[in-house]
């Protein structure tokens, strides 16, 4: 029997990335590890958790009169894998299903480690078969694997991938352009990608995982953006979302504003470590108003 590797029939599975297996220690130390100190308690405590749904409407002389009244579904931030099983992420596509909005957008992080075994997650999203469509982006958990692995199972069952593009769509008669950019983790390299996007026509709505991009997309004049990516830190004061622990992020949970354009940062459904406190995952239903500046939520 040769010991020879090559002789084998068994497939060789690529090298993992080095920021992969930094990822993945992580994930072990934090995630593994405190669920077993504490015996499971927090993992199961996490698993039985199901997402508040928020209603916003945001008025501003930005959005389009034309699409006065959209309703978007905003979600982010799954980070399926050992903290988001499948039964677990249905409660959102439940919630979402209950809900019925014009369109839907995931704003990235669909998956937390390996991609494989996302399928029927995507597959219960694109029979949610919004009226204007489901859109999503890369973030940086989904390029961990592989993003365009990633890319192309969303694609294959019917999603949207927005890659550094935009498309048009039509809404009540009139044109609804949609953009979408890859994970970036500067605002300059978000600059680099909303730029790349915006040379095929500037959109009504851009979706960036990375809140860091929404400068950038107020320079241009882009009426709403939204973003997810940080969390909301998880941890937060009580009715304070900002004061949160997303330290690195300036906008990191609401709404926020530069001029007339928008941005709405939400807090997401998954999670990277097993605890939420004041901050509680959420499904997100936006209603766009053209209008003067104005924000209400329930």
């Amino acid at each position: 029997m040769s010991n020879n590797p090559a002789d084998s029939d068994q497939p060789i599975k690529p090298r993992r990335s080095l920021k992969f297996r930094k990822a993945k220690m992580r994930h072990v130390v934090f995630t593994v590890g405190a669920n077993r100190l504490t015996g499971g308690w927090l993992g199961r405590r996490h698993q039985n958790e199901r997402p508040l749904t928020r209603h916003i409407e945001i008025s501003t002389p930005a959005w389009p009169e034309e699409h006065d009244g959209l309703r978007i579904g905003h979600v982010s931030d799954f980070h399926f894998g050992d903290l988001m099983s499948l039964d677990k992420a249905m409660l959102t596509v439940e919630a979402l299903k209950n809900e019925a909005p014009d369109l839907i957008c995931n704003t990235g992080d669909l998956v937390d480690l390996e991609w494989s075994g996302v399928e029927p997650l995507v597959q219960a999203f694109a029979e949610l078969a919004p009226p204007l469509g489901n859109f999503m982006v890369l973030g940086n958990h989904d390029e961990l694997d592989s993003a365009e692995e990633v890319a192309r199972v969303a694609s294959e069952a019917g999603l949207h991938v927005l890659r550094d593009q935009s498309m048009s769509i039509d809404h009540q008669g009139s044109t609804l352009r949609i953009g979408g950019v890859d994970w970036a983790r500067t605002p300059g390299q978000c600059r680099d990608r909303i730029n790349a996007m915006n040379r095929d026509g500037r959109p009504d709505l851009l979706l960036c995982h990375n809140p860091k991009g929404f400068d950038q997309a107020a320079s241009l004049g882009i009426p709403l953006t939204l973003s997810g990516h940080t969390h909301g830190g998880q941890i937060a004061r009580r009715n304070k979302p900002h004061a949160n622990m997303a330290f690195a992020h300036k906008r990191s949970a609401g709404l926020y504003e530069i001029n007339d354009c928008r941005l709405f940062v939400t807090v997401g459904v998954g999670a990277w470590f097993p605890l939420r406190m004041n901050c509680p995952a959420e499904v997100v239903i936006i209603t766009m108003r053209h209008g003067p500046a104005s924000a209400s939520h329930d």
